[in-house]
């Protein structure tokens, strides 16, 4: 698992990242006939990235109902990118802040997770967790896992693995990777919860179908050795391949160290195992125990006819 402080600061810079979700960017002024849904004309306008006419019909929304949750976030959303506004991460947050005062979802876990690492306001855990718990309520998934590793971090006394594994559990359900991963090695480790290696792979396992590189080779790790489930190194191989692919250190190392022996299920190659090797270096990994491969051999020239 990332080291906790680090895990906070990069959830918390990517939760001013995403885009807001349909759900939370629209809410219409007046109740529609339940037949004929009025159309969101602000969110319709920013998904055709459509800025000023978004603005617009989001400061009419305002006009209406000044705690219109989502239009509020709407605007914040267009200072953060600065469509069709100046960015202005700042004045982005102080949307969001009104939207979750609101009663925003979205908005009450941006803000909450910036206001933890005081990216453009001053730190206030206090703050933060209200917010973040307000989110959480309403089964925000990333503030949910965002919590569960606060409660790892713990305010510098030692973790509270059953809280976060509750935390985590509850986001893991809305297939949150993140959280899955995080659930996965508490289960793995036997912290907060009983150990269940049958559990941790089936997590592991969950988060790697999202793409989440660093369940992939938990998993592959538990696949190789048969733990969690049968022995399959194959599988392990495969699955270290695709998390390899996808850029992480780790699984280009692992796969490495395959190709070089010639390991159960991947057949010896010392040269694509040179390939990963060196990416995993260029990726911050080095590993003196594969020095022996040596380097590739420079391309043959064609000679001219």
């Amino acid at each position: 698992m990332r080291t906790f402080l680090a895990s906070l600061l990069v959830l918390a810079v990517a939760a001013l990242q995403a885009p807001p979700s349909r759900a939370e960017a629209k809410a219409p002024a007046a109740a529609p006939a339940p037949s004929a849904p009025a159309p969101d004309l602000a969110y319709g306008a920013y998904q055709r990235q459509d800025y000023a006419t978004a603005l617009a019909e989001a400061k009419k929304r305002l006009a209406a109902n000044p705690k219109d949750a989502a239009a509020l976030t709407l605007i914040g959303q267009l200072h953060l990118e600065g469509a069709g506004v100046k960015a202005d991460r700042k004045t982005a947050l102080d949307w969001f802040r009104r939207a979750a005062d609101a009663g925003g979802n979205e908005a009450a876990y941006r803000y909450g997770a910036a206001v933890l690492q005081g990216i453009e306001i001053t730190p206030d855990r206090a703050a933060a967790r209200r917010y973040l718990e307000q989110a959480a309520a309403q089964d925000h998934p990333a503030a949910l896992h965002l919590l569960g590793e606060m409660a790892l971090e713990n305010e510098g006394a030692p973790p509270d693995f059953a809280k976060a594994a509750d935390y985590f559990r509850r986001a893991a359900q809305f297939e949150n990777a993140d959280a899955q991963y995080a659930l996965a090695l508490l289960l793995k480790a036997g912290k907060g919860v009983a150990k269940d290696d049958t559990a941790a792979a089936d997590w592991f396992a969950r988060a790697s179908e999202q793409g989440f590189a660093p369940a992939t080779v938990e998993l592959a790790i538990m696949r190789f050795n048969g733990v969690g489930g049968r022995r399959d190194p194959a599988a392990a191989a495969a699955l270290l391949r695709k998390a390899a692919l996808e850029g992480n250190a780790v699984a280009q190392n692992r796969l490495a160290h395959l190709l070089a022996l010639g390991a159960e299920g991947v057949e010896k190659n010392v040269s694509e195992a040179r390939k990963w090797r060196d990416q995993a270096r260029a990726g911050g990994l080095l590993d003196h125990s594969l020095d022996d491969l040596g380097a590739e051999p420079p391309a043959r020239k064609a000679k001219a006819p």
